[in-house]
């Protein structure tokens, strides 16, 4: 890596405008790749992402450039910030300009619908698994509406190994976004895929106007699901209650801005699926990640009922008040359930 400072960044939605639009402003050498060179005129004369960030003015020291050669040319990090069902077809274009050290970064907060991988696990697959240990993930409390006016905000990096999470975490971090290094790469995507989904009925109990009471049981209890699933695909409990577990659901359960809370109100007004994803510019990444869950809870022998019950509510038409009546009308459970054998592994 030497003392290559030069970032890349692959994707021009709301996210990856601000990431590319902060890291810019705050010094650093940063390369916007535009599919087009339609799109890439346009935002470097405009100096502005009107259709996913408007109102946000770009640095004039942001490249923007339609040539992946040029975008990825002696840079130290690529920063993928893309949706996680166009993931591998991003990782295929980009591969041939990867140079070996290159740290990697994924931004994405997803599974894979058909194959319930990781995004780590999709660039390992389609850059070689020699690079693994090259790649990171970037998971946290981030809206982009509030990063990009320059509101205080912190994030996670993670690496399997902690001197790819260390340069990460010096050359992403900035006076106004705090990042932390950590070593479970499992835990913090999937807390950062997975909370998409709680997400998703959080927004529906707000439009039915359960409550706060409610909104805070679903959101505990969707935080111990995604747990469970945790722990059995190897990650550290522990992660679930930082700033990519808990921190991040918190933020995107509440938020308005939040485009998985925005779905589950349009579907608590009534409308399907269909009608709200043609509504919406961006991704809502929970309703992909919904598939992805049922095959990993499945895989691992997980119950995972707030999952189960939004899935089918999203793919086999269910009414989301009988979902959440199922929900409450389940037999009695231990609020550990699922978690005790780590537990008591911590108490030898």
């Amino acid at each position: 890596m030497g003392e290559r400072r030069r970032i890349a960044v692959v994707g021009t939605g709301a996210w990856g405008t601000t990431l590319a639009a902060m890291l810019a402003g705050a010094g650093r050498e940063v390369s916007l790749w535009a599919r087009s060179t339609e799109e890439a005129v346009t935002l470097g004369a405009s100096r502005e992402n009107t259709r996913f960030l408007p109102g946000v003015i770009l640095p004039e020291s942001l490249v923007i450039t339609p040539s992946l050669e040029q975008a990825l040319d002696s840079c130290a990090m690529l920063m993928l910030v893309v949706p996680a069902q166009t993931m591998r077809e991003n990782v295929q274009w980009v591969r041939p300009h990867v140079r070996g050290d290159t740290i990697v970064l994924s931004a994405a907060k997803g599974l894979e619908r058909e194959t319930g991988l990781r995004m780590s696990e999709v660039i390992a697959e389609e850059l070689g698994r020699e690079v693994h240990e090259s790649i990171c993930v970037l998971s946290g409390p981030n809206l982009s509406r509030e990063i990009a006016a320059g509101l205080p905000s912190g994030t996670v990096i993670a690496s399997l190994k902690d001197e790819v999470a260390d340069f990460a975490q010096d050359v992403v971090m900035t006076s106004r976004f705090r990042v932390y290094a950590h070593g479970d790469l499992i835990g913090v995507e999937l807390a950062g895929a997975l909370k998409n989904i709680i997400a998703l009925g959080a927004g529906a109990a707000d439009e039915l106007g359960y409550g706060e009471n409610a909104k805070a049981i679903f959101m505990t209890r969707g935080l111990a699901e995604i747990t469970r699933l945790g722990v059995a695909a190897g990650a550290n409990p522990l992660t679930f209650l930082g700033l990519a577990g808990v921190g991040d659901l918190i933020c995107t359960c509440a938020s308005r801005h939040s485009r998985n809370h925005y779905v589950g109100e349009e579907l608590a007004k009534g409308r399907t699926l269909e009608e709200v994803k043609r509504s919406m510019r961006m991704v809502a990444e929970g309703v992909h990640t919904a598939r992805a869950a049922m095959k990993l809870a499945r895989r691992y022998g997980v119950e995972m009922p707030i999952t189960e019950q939004i899935h089918e509510v999203l793919f086999e038409g269910k009414d989301i008040q009988q979902a959440i009546r199922e929900m409450l009308l389940r037999d009695p459970k231990r609020e550990l359930e699922g978690l005790e054998d780590w537990l008591r592994r911590l108490q030898v």
